[in-house]
């Protein structure tokens, strides 16, 4: 893959020109320039002074008033089903780039490139030529976050193995190695960053020390391990600690991460200062459960294993806007090291598991305006200008968890690229409606809910937009003092009453199904399931059931809740009948949505119909009738 087409090329251009622009650059050529009318072709010594050529010469250097494209040269027989795209902003998330890549076509394999450029380089592999094809017409230009997309074929060894170069060789392609596996599951790929930044606090008196006179210091630390690295310095002014974000590799990260550590304690040294400095790493409190382990097991583990003593911030600390936990570790500097390692591993483990259960779930959910979530950190692709509005302080929460729902543990690239399908308001226009969900939760963990004095009801009212109310016999502390009757349920459930639009119901629920979870209401390896109760206007429960019950069982296969419309109600003063819902929390608000969307769809033919000839709306009860044929 190192021979070069240079595109764009004037007619009076020579080699020598071309010659003349690569030296002027310090570009190395193996061979002389072929130049042709309007193009040429070039050798480099080796992919890394392809490459070069590419980054530096593509679309930036002039020959005779027009700029040049400079590309890998592939035969067409070679023009297979693998692209090279350049230019990818450096902390991109790999969840964006894969939902970006996937509108085109199945993306078989995705590796990163190592190249000196400061933004990065991907190797994609399509299902098909004419998905690559598409691709390459798609994203070449294509703007990303102010990086112009580079794309270009690169040599498909499998079509240079099919189709011998039978011209002696001299179009031919000399393979690199032996092909690497076509499937994204065998083996680790290569990330462009983690997706979970490592966030650490530090004595706010070193901080000087680690930026340095002029940043020096930290600058060099970015670049020696590969990582960018906020120190969130004006945060919480007088604060005796200050937060430092690190975004890299999981390596780059701990590489960053015992530097730091060594600056401090020089500085220690250097200042007099006595006491001891522990690792203190900040993490989202719905991986710390799993970080501990069952009875503490996991966390003793680490200890053991690394000569470490941590512990971990209590529950009492958390706010719904700042839902981290402080991890302190104590040990020397070799030791905190192995640490962090293993606990951001775990940490790392668990989003990505939580991602894993989202992406299998989400995007099956209809109906949700996913802008009004305010699921998205600031700079997510797609987000409107009205976003943000519920977002914490900046650094607040690391970038990967403004979401205060701790049952999802990250959002940011995974949603964006969800966003990019434009979900839009069940209602279609304007403001969704209210809708009224009886969500049912153990007796025991009403207090966990409700929160000392109300706060935590409280703040989730204000959090998801909703109403929210818990019936009671003894309770008594409710959002806003207001007490829902009690309803004569079981006495070992209690029933919370969510009154908001979709939006409002994803974000409650959730963070409901999540606390009941953190709190260990359920066994670390049982997942959460929770019944709700919807009402229905009983003439439209026939059309949630469906003819001998085909609509509610498609409902079940496709959600896995079971949703079952009990037999014999009797309507209530509203005449409306209940459905019932169990599940984990995707499967609930997926089949929620979908029973909104057939009562959606019920409203939408009592709608009076416009007359054809503008003569006003039929009289008599305004409800539209069977046309005559």
């Amino acid at each position: 893959m190192n021979k070069l087409y240079i595109g764009n090329v004037s007619e009076e251009a020579s080699a020598e020109d071309l010659e003349t622009i690569f030296e002027q650059w310090k570009i190395p050529h193996s061979g002389p320039f072929l130049v042709k009318t309007g193009y040429a072709f070039v050798d480099c010594p080796d992919e890394k002074n392809a490459m070069m050529a590419i980054d530096i010469l593509s679309g930036k250097v002039e020959l005779h008033g027009k700029l040049l494209e400079v590309e890998h040269s592939v035969p067409k027989r070679q023009r297979s089903c693998k692209l090279q795209i350049r230019n990818i902003p450096p902390h991109l998330q790999w969840e964006v780039l894969d939902g970006m890549l996937a509108q085109y076509g199945t993306v078989e394999n995705c590796e990163q490139v190592n190249t000196d450029t400061d933004t990065a380089v991907v190797n994609v592999r399509y299902g098909a030529k004419d998905q690559a094809r598409q691709a390459m017409e798609k994203l070449n230009g294509f703007l990303m976050e102010d990086f112009a997309l580079k794309v270009s074929y690169i040599p498909d060894e499998t079509a240079a193995a099919a189709t011998p170069n039978l011209g002696g060789g001299k179009r031919g392609f000399v393979p690199r190695g032996p092909l690497r596996s076509g499937s994204p599951g065998l083996g680790a790929r290569p990330k462009l960053q983690s997706d979970v930044p490592l966030r650490i606090l530090v004595p706010t008196q070193f901080v000087g020390a680690i930026i340095g006179k002029e940043g020096a210091t930290i600058r060099n630390v970015t670049k020696q391990t590969h990582s960018k690295i906020d120190i969130h310095r004006k945060e919480n002014a007088g604060a005796a600690e200050k937060p430092i974000t690190v975004h890299s590799t999981p390596e780059g990260c701990s590489n960053a991460c015992r530097t730091i550590m060594e600056i401090m304690q020089k500085e220690a040294l250097d200042t007099k200062f006595t006491e001891e400095i522990p690792l203190k790493i900040l993490a989202h409190n719905n991986f710390v459960g799993r970080l501990i382990g069952k009875e503490g097991r996991n966390l003793k583990k680490i200890e053991v294993d690394t000569e470490t003593k941590i512990t971990i911030s209590p529950l009492q600390d958390l706010t719904l806007y700042n839902p981290e936990r402080t991890i302190t570790v104590k040990g020397s500097i070799e030791a905190c090291s192995r640490a962090e390692e293993e606990v951001m591993k775990k940490v790392r483990e668990s989003y990505e598991n939580d991602v894993a259960a989202m992406n299998l779930q989400s995007n099956l959910i209809p109906g949700l305006n996913l802008n009004a979530l305010g699921l998205f950190p600031g700079g997510a692709p797609g987000m409107g200008p009205s976003m943000g509005h519920n977002a914490p302080p900046p650094g607040a929460q690391g970038g990967y968890s403004s979401f205060g729902s701790s049952y999802f543990g990250g959002e940011g690239p995974f949603w964006a690229s969800v966003l990019s399908a434009s979900s839009q308001p069940l209602s279609g226009q304007g403001q969704p409606e209210s809708e009224t969900v009886h969500l049912f939760i153990p007796a025991l963990a009403v207090g966990a809910i409700i929160g000392k004095q109300g706060q935590h009801i409280k703040q989730l009212s204000r959090y998801a937009g909703a109403s929210i109310k818990i019936s009671a016999d003894e309770v008594r502390v409710v959002d806003a003092n207001q007490v829902a009757p009690p309803d004569g349920m079981d006495a070992k459930q209690r029933m919370v009453i969510i009154a908001g639009p979709p939006e409002a119901q994803f974000k409650a629920q959730g963070r409901i199904f999540g606390k009941l979870k953190e709190e260990n209401f359920f066994g670390p390896k049982e997942e959460v399931k929770l019944e709700a109760h919807i009402k229905v206007p009983s003439f439209a429960a026939g059309r949630v059931i469906g003819k001998g019950g085909k609509t509610v069982n498609e409902l079940q296969n496709l959600s896995s809740a079971e949703v079952v419309v009990p037999r014999d109600q009797t309507p209530d003063e509203n005449d409306q009948v209940i459905v019932k819902i169990t599940g984990h929390f995707y499967a609930s608000q997926l089949a929620q949505r979908k029973i909104q969307e057939i009562l959606s769809h019920v409203r939408r033919q009592q709608q009076p119909k416009p007359s054809p000839r503008g003569e006003g709306p039929p009289r008599g009860d305004g409800l539209a009738r069977p046309s005559r044929k």
